[in-house]
């Protein structure tokens, strides 16, 4: 149960919004339970502005916050009827966790899709993971999938919590860009075949290289967990296997450095179509 007094409008209590503000930080069960989560720094503050999520409440420190653009916008925000409090730089480092406390915070709603409002035109591409070891790595990929327009990620159940704090970091702030879903295989294997989705598996064993693999338009790309691949329900999902050629040592990559050459190559397929 989440304790809504943290969020109380009327009388926003410092204390006790800076509780939450940790817990979000800290724990996953609380951030599903409330749809909510926390960013700090200049950055993710205006990238999340920019792409219109919804501002539960914005905390920041009169004298630590230095960029211009920020305190513009924490202004704007507030007079658009967003909560703010100003606090003490000293409250403020209570919640910081970049090593130079930036001087802006936010607690965000978090913000999903469905699946069956989410078409396979939008954006390059999408990409499916049931699984994930490393936050770093996940965030890596929402970084490449928002540098080369992807449009989310379709998460196959709740393994996997996007709005992490290491995976927003490392993501630098490609995250607020994309779209999430999360479903089942059920709903996915149905959702594809209502499309006509081609989707491609990444895994060492495919009949061909990423590089010689014609990507068709509605692809989505199906990664397996970094070190198992894909299990034999997410194969059965895909009507490709594509492979990473590989003639060194290593017999496999992480998941940010798999997925970020799919999706590069995928674009460049894409931009080869539109300029023939």
């Amino acid at each position: 149960m989440v304790d809504t007094k943290c969020f109380d409008h009327q009388q926003l209590d410092v204390e006790t919004t800076l509780a939450c503000a940790r817990r979000l930080y800290k724990d996953r069960n609380f951030r599903d339970t409330s749809r909510l989560f926390f960013i700090e720094g200049v950055r993710n503050f205006v990238r999340v502005i920019d792409n219109r999520f919804e501002l539960e409440t914005i905390l920041y420190s009169e004298k630590l916050l230095a960029a211009p653009l920020a305190r513009k916008l924490v202004r704007q925000s507030r007079r658009d009827g967003v909560p703010t409090l100003n606090l003490t730089p000293e409250q403020f480092r209570q919640i910081a966790y970049n090593e130079r406390a930036s001087g802006v915070a936010a607690i965000v709603r978090q913000r999903w899709a469905k699946l069956s409002q989410i078409s396979p035109q939008t954006g390059l591409c999408w990409v499916a993971l049931e699984t994930v070891r490393s936050a770093g790595n996940l965030g890596t990929l929402m970084r490449t999938s928002s540098a080369v327009g992807g449009a989310g990620l379709i998460l196959v159940g709740n393994q996997i919590d996007p709005f992490d704090p290491d995976v927003i970091r490392s993501s630098m702030s490609g995250i607020f860009s994309q779209q999430f879903v999360r479903t089942n295989l059920t709903q996915l294997r149905d959702w594809l075949h209502q499309h006509q989705c081609q989707t491609i598996g990444a895994s060492p064993d495919g009949n061909i290289d990423l590089y010689q693999f014609d990507y068709p338009p509605a692809t989505v790309l199906f990664l397996g967990e970094e070190r198992q691949g894909l299990t034999p329900q997410q194969r059965d999902l895909c009507r490709h296997l594509v492979r990473i050629p590989m003639v060194g040592d290593a017999d496999s990559l992480n998941l940010g450095v798999a997925g970020s050459l799919f999706l590069y190559e995928v674009y460049r397929r894409d931009s080869s179509r539109q300029r023939g």
